[in-house]
């Protein structure tokens, strides 16, 4: 599709094309209400407790009050609406300020202020500087006599170099007091999200030019929400408005991801329903047996001869009703808080600033912090992620003349600085290319020196070290460019510039020289894509071997070279170079083609060697982590030998003889084929011996093991622990985040440029680093930090403790519910199987929303360890990553647990309150009291670490118990008068209260005494470290096992223990060698092994 945009004629565009009004709200003041409903209610478990609450309103077979659900679910319903409603609102206030903002157009020839919003397609727009772009603009003209300005670009893609845009050739020239009179047409695409393309084409009709077709790019295009910088003012024709601007494009709301233990919590949920349904069907046809058999017969009980024809289903419907709480309805609310504060603690963790720049990590997805405990893979970008990215040009080779092996720096290098002071023809060439072939802009501050700004480093690398070596690039003027060379001036005119991309891998500039006339390409990129483009008969070995040993060093190597052009070459070529950046369809594969036909027959003039240091805590960092089990990819588009070189720097892998390193390559499909047969041939092979093995693969051979061999790609995948892939594209990372995913593997990808964008949002967790490639990555990621080490305590501290502490708050929540709606059940067998409720309205709404949720919500507060031992003990986060704190096996516990209070509570209630003269009303509350009691000891029992707070949430909540219900025993309409006064005088009542307690802790606390004390886990052996002030020594040595050795090692008689249940059928599914903890070896049992499980 195309879009037609006429300059300086809106009137064509009005019906056709929306305006500039800017709108991401989500709701309407009309639409709120229904949406939001409609929103809320696509969700199972709400379409579940409105029917149920729709059901309590049939008074034939509700057994209690039904605002005992109404109340519950409107109150959670309201809150949920509420934060909708108020962010809606603040992006509304937004959306006012920016729509509402002066901006100068030009409308009939005319210059006048209006409000943003009323901006149409084809208005001119003016810009004074530092204002900001109001939508995407074609720029038209500059106050630069070049036709240039500056723009930042921070809002759009978070890099705070200034670039610079300048005005299509066709507006070359044109004086300023005609700008609001020019008229043409501009055919472009339609709207996308693509910021770093604009395939366009323009016609300026006459007096201005005579229809020729100009080609537009990104560089002829001022963004929306940019600012004009250093630019006295600027004018563009708007081509996207409103919504449709490339930014308003790429706005909107991601997909929500779902967590491992929410997609757990679904499935338990599922079988407590279906499990609800059986107890129903049981417990009603039970109670119309009795009915028919017994309940007739009873004198009291004055049931008609003949009823309805649903007289059969009043009494399961009863029974649906009064078990609807096994499902707790608070419980999404009561998660959906607990996450907003671990997303909080992430951003309040002062332990995870940047003390360079003070930038703070910062989690923009509030919803998977839990994830974080789960990662069983990370895939990691290189440069600026491990390294620094702050290039430093290191070394060279020049027509086969080493220099800076000696010194370590080139630019310290005394022959090469002798060269260069002397005029050498060689390196001359070389410095040329190294100044000219490039984008960087030279900025002069007021006392003469020079700074250079660049959209790449190695750019800027190069540019510097071409300075030092006394050829300087001094100014770009337009497509003119001025060097200095030993105090003598030299002028060259770019004439096209052949741009990098990712599947080229080499930038190049056809250049003339102004004093001489002579053209000239020059030309720098990988090595791969540089030496194949030599003119037949020079001799690349020595490049190729200079290529290799800075690779080896770990340094970024770029060829360099150039070539002599004819006038009636380059008149042939360019016409074609400018069909291709004139078409809409397809325009970078046909530029691709064009520009191959000029980059050929090049004399390679050297190679350039470039250090990227690594970040600091980088190979401290991974070593932890690959500790805690978590394998490692590194996605890098270096050289295979720098790849493997950095991977051996950051512990990716040991070195030999403990580690070894396997190598995939080929260019068909039968040598790629050959090659991963012998890879993974040696894996199996070397799977059971305690060998670090690693695998290397190059772009190509993945494209054709993708491909062709994905399968055993994908054994591969699963058998190494780690994998170094160079030389791939982003879609190529993208991709093995996929496979890694659909192989169940919680995927973590981390990165900091835009080429990580889509690896990022693949993965289950994205982290983005916010580096000196700008923002990009940070702004698509789920979470964003400034250094890499900082993974360590996102993934340990807060991962782990968020994934503990939600698997505790999620069972509980069951667990609570449990205990409630077995009692119901018990009390039917005495009351004649009739569905009849032993509480009343208040106490099951005060239940569900105050007595039991408080306390809860504290636990987010909890820690089992000390950060200090989680951080040197990582081999615990294995319990996380296989799922031992929230799995069928522990939610059976809790099963267990409620199960056993349920009798403890009804037996011991019933027997000390069935009396005559007691009123049921005192019995229920004697029940929700011991309940209440109960779960205060459950919940202290289950905290590790006590703070003010739970105490008081604990302990408070229970005392709120009391104060709540003598304030409704006060009212004598609640039902309920005097009950709790006339209890709280009873000696009895104190007395049931201990012995629900004791009967109902005892057993509990002699199960989690013969654990703590005969069968301990890993963690329960550092927390009595802990408790003892001893020494917590570090872990030991990660030493592989076969998974054969699985069921020899794994318990099969151990004791459950909610908290930290090292369940026999929860075990780990990556490949992670077992730990030993060195402080304990002596007394720890036999400890169980993690294998990857099998696909």
């Amino acid at each position: 599709m195309k879009r037609y945009v006429y300059i300086n004629d809106d009137n064509l565009a009005k019906d056709i094309y929306c305006d500039n009004r800017i709108s991401n709200r989500k709701y309407t003041i009309l639409n709120f209400l229904p949406k939001n409903l409609w929103e809320q209610f696509s969700r199972f478990m709400n379409q579940y407790f409105l029917l149920i609450a729709c059901l309590q309103l049939w008074s034939l077979i509700t057994p209690v009050n039904p605002a005992s659900t109404w109340g519950p679910l409107i109150l959670i319903f309201a809150v949920s609406s509420s934060k909708e409603a108020w962010d809606d609102y603040n992006r509304y206030l937004l959306d006012k300020k920016a729509n509402e903002k002066e901006i100068w157009i030009v409308r009939q020839g005319i210059r006048k202020l209006i409000q943003a919003q009323d901006i149409c397609i084809g208005n001119i727009v003016w810009l004074r500087e530092n204002d900001e772009v109001p939508c995407d603009l074609l720029l038209l003209g500059t106050a630069d006599p070049q036709g240039f300005c500056y723009v930042e670009t921070a809002a759009l893609d978070g890099e705070t170099d200034l670039k610079t845009r300048s005005i299509p050739s066709a507006c070359m020239g044109i004086d300023v007091d005609l700008l609001h009179k020019i008229k043409g047409v501009i055919e472009c695409p339609s709207p996308n999200k693509d910021i770093r393309r604009f395939d366009a084409n323009m016609r300026l009709f006459p007096p201005f030019l005579d229809n020729d077709i100009f080609p537009l790019t990104i560089k002829n295009t001022l963004l929306q929400s940019c600012y004009l910088r250093n630019t006295e003012w600027a004018c563009g024709v708007a081509v996207y408005t409103g919504n449709q601007t490339k930014l308003g494009m790429c706005r909107g709301i991601a997909e929500p991801k779902l967590t491992a233990v929410d997609a757990m919590i679904d499935k338990l949920t599922g079988a407590v329903f279906v499990f609800q349904i059986v107890v129903v069907i049981v417990l009603g046809i039970a109670g119309n047996v009795f009915k028919d058999k017994q309940g007739r017969k009873l004198w009291y009980v004055q049931y008609p001869k003949e009823g309805p024809w649903y007289e059969l289903l009043v009494i399961p419907l009863r029974f649906e009703l009064l078990c609807s709480i096994m499902i707790p309805i608070s419980i999404k609310v009561s998660l959906d808080l607990a996450k907003s504060l671990y997303a909080k603690f992430i951003d309040w963790d002062v332990e995870m600033v940047d003390p360079e720049t003070g930038i703070r990590s910062n989690a923009a997805n509030q919803a998977i912090s839990e994830d974080l405990g789960q990662v069983e893979y990370i895939l990691t970008d290189k440069t600026g992620t491990l390294t620094e990215n702050k290039m430093i040009f290191k070394r060279c080779c020049i027509s086969g003349r080493f220099y800076g092996n000696e010194s370590g720096d080139a630019l310290t290098d005394a022959q090469l600085l002798n060269a260069a002071s002397t005029g050498s023809a060689d390196v001359i060439l070389f410095l040329k290319v190294m100044a000219i072939c490039n984008t960087v802009i030279p900025v002069r501050s007021k006392s003469g020196t020079i700074s250079y700004k660049a959209l790449s480093q190695d750019e800027e690398a190069l540019v510097c070290a071409s300075a030092r070596l006394r050829m300087v690039l001094e100014n770009k003027n337009g497509n003119i460019l001025d060097i200095n060379f030993n105090a003598s001036p030299m002028q060259y005119e770019v004439l096209d510039t052949l741009e990098f991309t990712s599947d080229r891998k080499r930038m190049s500039v056809v250049v003339r020289e102004c004093q001489s006339g002579e053209l000239f390409i020059l030309s720098k990129g990988a090595d791969e894509t540089i030496l194949p483009l030599t003119y037949s008969g020079q001799q690349v070995r020595t490049f190729a071997e200079a290529v290799e040993q800075y690779a080896q060093m770990g340094l970024r190597t770029l060829c360099l070279a150039w070539r002599k052009l004819e006038e009636d070459e380059y008149q042939e070529w360019t016409s074609m170079f400018k069909e291709a950046n004139s078409t809409l369809v397809d325009r970078e594969r046909r530029v691709a083609e064009v520009c191959q036909r000029l980059e050929r027959d090049f004399e390679i003039l050297g190679v350039a060697a470039i250090e990227d240091r690594l970040q600091e805590g980088v190979p401290e960092t991974i070593e932890i982590l690959r500790k805690a089990g978590i394998n490692f990819w590194m996605l890098t588009g270096d050289k295979m030998s720098t790849a493997i070189q950095i991977a051996l720097s950051c512990n990716f892998v040991s070195p030999e003889p403990k580690g070894q390193i396997l190598i995939i390559d080929g260019k068909t499909e039968d040598e790629v084929c050959r090659s991963l047969d012998r890879v993974l041939l040696t894996t199996r092979i070397t799977e059971s011996e305690s060998k670090d093995v690693a695998f290397v693969v190059d772009g190509w051979a993945l494209e054709i093991a993708l491909k062709h061999y994905r399968k055993p790609f994908t054994e591969l995948a699963i058998l190494s622990r780690t994998a170094i892939c160079c030389r791939v594209t982003p879609s190529q990372k993208a991709q093995l985040v996929e496979l890694l995913k659909l192989c169940d593997y919680r995927t973590l990808a981390i990165g900091d440029g835009g080429n990580d964008v889509r690896m990022i949002q693949q993965a289950d967790i994205g982290v983005g680093i916010s580096g000196r490639e700008g923002l990009q990555a940070a702004r698509a990621a789920d979470y964003s930090i400034g250094k890499f080490r900082f993974l360590k305590r996102l993934i340990l501290v807060h991962g782990r403790y968020s994934y503990n502490r939600t698997a505790f708050l999620s069972q509980y929540s069951f667990y609570k519910s449990f205990l409630i709606c077995f009692i119901q059940i018990f009390f039917s067998f005495i009351s004649g199987v009739s569905g009849t409720s032993l509480f009343n309205t208040v106490s099951l709404m005060a239940y569900n929303v105050f007595y039991t949720s408080v306390p809860v919500l504290f636990s987010v507060l909890d820690k089992d360890l000390s950060e200090r031992t989680v951080m040197q003990h990582p081999q615990i986060l294995f319990d996380c990553q296989s799922g031992r704190l929230l799995n069928p096996s522990t939610f059976a516990g809790w099963f267990g647990r409620s199960l056993f209070h349920a009798i403890v509570v009804f037996v011991i209630t019933i027997h000390s309150y069935a009396f005559e003269k007691s009123v049921m009303e005192e019995v229920a509350m004697v029940a929700v009291s011991g309940c209440i009691w109960l779960q205060a000891f459950v919940v202290a029992l289950e905290t590790n670490s006590f703070t003010i707070f739970q105490h008081l949430a604990i302990w408070g909540n229970l005392v709120g118990f009391y104060a709540i219900n003598w304030i409704v025993s006060s009212i004598p309409t609640s039902g309920m008068y005097t009950i709790m006064f006339r209890l709280c005088e009873q000696p009895s009542y104190w007395i049931t209260m201990i012995l629900i307690v004791a009967t109902g802790m005892c057993p509990v606390l002699a199960l989690k005494y013969l654990r703590y004390t005969y069968r301990p886990s890993r963690i329960n052996l550092l927390q009595q470290s802990e408790r003892l002030g001893g020494p917590i020594l570090s872990s030991g040595i990660i030493e592989p096992k076969s998974r054969s050795s699985l069921d020899k090692d794994i318990p099969t008689d151990s004791v459950y223990e909610p908290l930290l249940s090292e369940s026999p059928s929860a075990t780990r599914r990556s490949a992670g060698p077992t730990q030993r903890l060195d402080s304990v070896q002596s007394q720890s049992p036999p400890h169980s092994t993690h294998t990857r499980k099998d696909n």
